[in-house]
């Protein structure tokens, strides 16, 4: 009999006492099963075939033309596939338009994120340039950035020794240089930001001039003369007339005459103005009131002020106030620019102290009102109780309709004070006004 073994591939063995060419058929019944039958070729009897009856599968039946030896197919492989639907050009177009529209927001996504960083990164730059220059600017920095220059011709006098031995001693840069005024000394400051411009430093304002007694008498007698005569401002033949032509070239320029001798003949009045004594006097054969005239237009017409000094050591402890003061002048021009630099007196300057409730906000308000010059606290009191917030009092000024009778508002307000009455008046009502809705910062109420 044949053997009959179920693997990958059907398996059938060779029959007993047989070698004829076999023929395989696949027979379904009604009732599932499926059956084998061999069939030789050259004998056609009946009894030769072999069968062999299998169980089929309980969830698939092949159909009977199936193929011999042939492993049934997934259902539905054999099937092709339904034709796929041609796009329009306007679809096609239209998808093409979104696929760009989604590219140009990605692209501006993307440019923006560029920006932002950028911009961010910009002022984190401004803030750290910022602090570097405000680090420059204090005072002990900028010491280091100041150059003091002085003419040759101060050290073939006598003590201007003193002067170098205590520049030398702060470690302050000094410079031995002619200048413009002769016996005079200047300071020069570095500016670091302007030095890609060939502009490393700046000439400060102030220019100390050291005098001897005889170089002054020449000065006063010179400008006693001008003024008697009323000639031209030139000062010709003394001391200043290189000091007026270097203040016509530039008039910011702060002149300070630096006078000193060995055996001193001034002193100082009550009023600070600086008075020679009688032998002085006798020297230059003027009274008191011609040396006052002369002091006053020195000061007051050319900015040039005077000093009397006992020697070098005067000399030194001026030149290094003067330096220190140049130091701290960068530093509170910078505080000054504040935006509020006013500062209100009273005791209740440090503030009023407001709770998580508001208590509190109404006194915030009234002494806001205080800060506006001539408006005391009884004004300031009618106003908060008419109007209990700033906000109330902006309303009220929205609903009218003309500029004058918003100026007008608080004017006919009574103000109890001292057991009288009296009204506010258009003046402080004009300056609460602008002081509320005025737009320039720079605005001058009063």
């Amino acid at each position: 009999m044949s053997v009959l073994r179920r693997a990958k591939t059907w398996e059938i063995s060779e029959s007993e006492g047989s070698d004829a060419e076999t023929k395989l058929d696949l027979n379904q019944d009604e009732s599932g099963h499926i059956t084998i039958v061999s069939t030789d070729f050259k004998e056609d009897q009946s009894s030769d075939s072999k069968c062999k009856t299998l169980p089929s599968s309980p969830t698939k039946t092949e159909p009977s033309k199936t193929c011999a030896l042939s492993p049934p197919r997934p259902e539905g492989r054999g099937t092709p596939s339904p034709a796929r639907k041609r796009r329009s050009k306007e679809e096609i177009e239209a998808d093409r338009q979104a696929a760009r529209e989604r590219k140009e927001a990605r692209d501006r996504q993307r440019a923006a994120r560029a920006r932002e960083k950028e911009e961010k990164r910009q002022e984190q730059q401004k803030r750290r340039e910022a602090a570097e220059d405000l680090k420059r600017l204090r005072p002990e920095n900028c010491l280091r950035c100041l150059t003091v220059c002085i003419d040759p011709a101060l050290l073939q006098q006598d003590g201007s020794d003193i002067l170098l031995d205590a520049l030398a001693a702060f470690e302050w840069r000094f410079s031995i240089e002619s200048q413009q005024l002769p016996c005079s000394i200047t300071w020069t400051r570095d500016l670091p930001q302007q030095g890609e411009d060939g502009k490393g430093s700046v000439e400060e304002e102030q220019v100390v001039l050291v005098l001897s007694l005889t170089d002054f008498m020449d000065t006063v007698i010179s400008v006693k003369k001008m003024l008697d005569s009323e000639e031209e401002e030139t000062g010709a033949g003394s001391f200043l007339s290189p000091i007026l032509e270097c203040l016509n070239r530039d008039a910011k320029k702060v002149v300070t005459l630096l006078v000193t001798d060995s055996q001193p003949d001034y002193r100082m009045d009550a009023c600070g103005v600086h008075l020679l004594d009688e032998t002085l006097q006798s020297k230059l054969g003027m009274e008191n009131v011609d040396i006052e005239e002369v002091l006053v237009y020195l000061q007051l017409c050319k900015n040039i002020s005077l000093v009397f000094l006992d020697g070098w050591q005067e000399v030194t402890n001026h030149v290094c106030g003067v330096t220190k003061a140049l130091s701290k002048r960068p530093f509170k021009l910078l505080t000054e620019r504040a935006e509020l630099p006013f500062c209100v007196d009273g005791s209740w300057a440090s503030g009023v102290r407001v709770e998580r409730d508001g208590s509190g906000l109404i006194q915030v308000w009234s002494r806001q009102i205080q800060q506006l010059n001539r408006v005391s606290p009884a004004v300031a009191s009618t106003v908060t109780a008419a109007y209990p917030s700033p906000q109330l009092l902006l309303q009220a000024y929205q609903s009218l309709e003309s500029e004058e009778a918003r100026k007008g508002l608080l004017a006919g307000l009574l103000v109890k004070s001292g057991g009288k009455e009296r009204r506010i008046g258009p003046e402080i009502s004009a300056r609460v006004y602008r002081c509320l809705t005025a737009q320039n910062p720079q605005l001058v109420l009063d």
